[in-house]
């Protein structure tokens, strides 16, 4: 009985740090520290959420950039499925998946380069990538210029725009969000 009183009042405090205290403290820090990102790094446009930064969408639009495609189950970018298809580099599902992408790609694009950039056609680890490389962005631009009525260098000069870059090169690589993009592009048609 002697240790009984000790081990409930050390129980009740370790609860209440761990299960109370330590998280109030790491989300009122990251409320004030990275607000952005504490609540989802969410884009918005007129007052209205569009998206996330960091959460894919699937766009499938002629005029729209697409993105990588998703591996999360039924529905794409589905954040509650994140997942990556699990198959193997050998697997002639993969194969057979890429090579229908890649007649897709090519049917819907003609105008483009017959090398597909490989990040179109298969999909991420998580299948929740919001960005495309700008190598995957200017290989959909004859695509997007034809859907658009407009030149491609405007698209190209759009891309370049909106290409982000890593703070030191050595660090990552450039990148394009894809959500942002076609924000942009309806935000330049109006």
């Amino acid at each position: 009985m002697s240790q009984l009183r000790p081990a409930i009042v050390l129980l009740i405090l370790l609860t209440l740090l761990t299960g109370a205290v330590y998280p109030l403290l790491t989300t009122g820090l990251a409320q004030w520290w990275f607000p952005s990102q504490a609540n989802g790094s969410l884009i918005e446009q007129d007052g209205v959420v569009r998206g996330s930064d960091q959460i894919g969408q699937a766009f499938s639009q002629p005029g729209h950039f697409w993105g990588r495609p998703s591996a999360t189950g039924d529905t794409p970018y589905n954040a509650l499925a994140s997942s990556g298809s699990n198959l193997a580099a050998s697997n002639p599902a993969l194969d057979k998946a890429v090579a229908e992408r890649v007649a897709a790609l090519r049917a819907a694009n003609p105008q483009a380069p017959a090398a597909v950039p490989v990040e179109l056609v298969t999909a991420s680890a998580s299948g929740l990538d919001p960005d495309i490389s700008p190598e995957a962005a200017l290989w959909q631009a004859p695509r997007i210029a034809a859907a658009r009525n407009m030149a491609v260098k405007d698209v190209e000069a759009l891309i370049a725009r909106n290409t982000e870059r890593p703070l030191l090169p050595f660090i990552g690589e450039e990148t394009v969000n894809v959500l942002r993009l076609n924000m942009a592009l309806d935000a330049l048609q109006g």
